[in-house]
């Protein structure tokens, strides 16, 4: 498509979000790390997709997606440290 290569998906566990950081795992090693570009549900761009459910995903800047590859979306937080 005119957006990059779009892979069409299963949300597994927890929830995918527009804008998260991913990384893509190919035979257990990653060969991608960056964020989602774009994010489908049928013919709608959606702001999340929750477990149980399928989505198209397109990868920003990458496009070498094959089948059996594994996309594991994360955040990184910061958390500040207290005494005890």
């Amino acid at each position: 498509s005119r957006v990059g290569t779009i892979a069409g998906s299963y949300v597994t566990d927890g929830k995918v979000t527009r804008g998260a950081k991913v990384r893509l795992v190919r035979d257990g090693a990653v060969v991608y790390d960056g964020t989602i570009g774009s994010l489908r549900r049928g013919a709608d761009d959606v702001r999340e997709v929750a477990a149980g459910f399928e989505c198209g995903i397109v990868l920003a800047n990458y496009a070498d997606i094959k089948e059996g590859d594994l996309i594991e979306a994360y955040e990184t937080r910061q958390v500040e440290r207290t005494l005890s």
